[in-house]
């Protein structure tokens, strides 16, 4: 159905993340008018190191802030999986895929991209302390509800409010988060003087840590380790136990390990969204870890958010004249193939790479290096290429 829109959408967004500022950013360009709610009590430049694909640039570009986003961060020559011995397995060359499908292995401090994007929304209303926790809507419009008994009337929502979305959760009550089986800890760090030229993934028996480095001389890295959920032991541990964990690895993971102080650790256990079957509710769309959220190991959780505002938009204005509640459901159609697909062989890669047990170790790292680049390359082209 087609219509003639007579005002602005007036489009609300629950969550102030990469997504809901990505989805806001674009939906501004595209004329609406927008207002961003945020449970946080205050906006801060949090997280740690951040890679971005080739799909994100070329997202980035869509939404046109990428000549914003690339002189705050750095491209990486290459990207390797070794052992704990430092062993190579696997290893891919960033700059022959950028020649190829552009600028890939990119990384940014979150917290640069979070300001960023922010800077781009300076003339937009934000408000914090404002937890989602719930919706209604009809054929007016959708009344959004916080935990702070307020509640706030609009045309539309867009929901980018995490991976703990309470509105994913009201409108498909199966859709908790499920626990990947390990830990996670994270820091940016000062470089001690380590002459780093590309970013690692250390597989090994205590614990996978990845190395990549940043800006303005410093480090950011993760170290998962399998345990069990909410465990406080693992809560309990702090920058010595880990070195004493990984004191054996390869150079320079001890290293760094002892350059690091325990207020710069951030800790948490990694969880996703089993896939689900529908983003699009009449004049609600859910966006992000709202909708997708997946394990980190393929490095897409931010990518996929910006494809999503990628995608918004470019159906918006590839469909001008339907309504919302349309647009949404192409968006829908459009996304939750590949979001599902991301998904999935993200859980499934976490799964490979957290094995312990000897003999699966053994097979794995004998096959991984004998992998043929066929292989790996129709992967990559599958995740870079984008519709848009």
């Amino acid at each position: 159905m087609q219509m003639q829109r007579t005002k602005a959408p007036h489009i609300a967004i629950a969550g102030a993340g990469i997504a809901g500022l990505s989805s806001a950013i674009a939906l501004r360009k595209l004329g609406c008018n927008v207002v961003i709610f945020e449970a946080a009590p205050e906006i801060k430049p949090l997280g740690a190191g951040l890679v971005l694909a080739a799909n994100a640039i070329k997202g980035l570009q869509r939404i046109g802030i990428a000549d914003k986003v690339i002189p705050a961060g750095q491209a990486l020559t290459r990207f390797s999986i070794l052992t704990h011995e430092g062993r190579t397995l696997s290893q891919g060359d960033s700059e022959a895929l950028n020649r190829r499908f552009g600028l890939s292995n990119f990384v940014i401090h979150r917290g640069d991209l979070h300001r960023i994007l922010l800077e781009e929304l300076n003339d937009v209303t934000l408000q914090t302390g404002k937890k989602a926790t719930g919706v209604e809507q009809d054929t007016e419009g959708v009344t959004l509800h916080f935990q702070d008994n307020t509640r706030y009337k609009a045309d539309y929502l867009i929901v980018a409010d995490g991976v703990h979305s309470a509105i994913r959760q009201q409108l498909l009550p199966g859709s908790s988060p499920r626990y990947a089986g390990y830990t996670c800890w994270r820091a940016v760090v000062e470089n001690p003087g380590i002459a780093l030229s590309h970013a690692t993934e250390t597989w090994g028996p205590a614990g996978r840590m990845g190395i990549v480095p940043l800006r303005n001389q410093q480090i950011y890295w993760f170290l998962c380790v399998n345990a069990p959920q909410n465990s406080p032991e693992m809560k309990a541990l702090k920058v010595a136990d880990l070195y004493q964990r990984l004191r054996n690895y390869h150079a320079p993971v001890p290293q760094i390990l002892e350059a690091s102080s325990n207020d710069q650790l951030l800790w948490n256990d990694i969880v996703d969204v089993k896939p689900i079957r529908q983003y699009a509710f009449n004049r609600i769309l859910l966006t992000g870890d709202a909708a997708h959220a997946t394990t980190p190991n393929m490095g897409q959780g931010a990518c996929q958010a910006i494809e999503d505002a990628a995608v918004l938009m470019d159906v918006w204005e590839k469909q001008a004249g339907e309504s919302p509640e349309a647009l949404f459901r192409t968006v829908e159609k459009r996304r939750l193939p590949r979001a599902t697909m991301i998904v999935e062989r993200s859980w499934q890669l976490g799964k490979i790479a957290q094995w312990e047990h000897p003999w699966l170790v053994t097979l794995r790292n004998g096959l991984l290096p004998f992998m043929p680049p066929s292989v790996n390359e129709r992967q990559i082209k599958t995740l870079f290429e984008v519709d848009f």
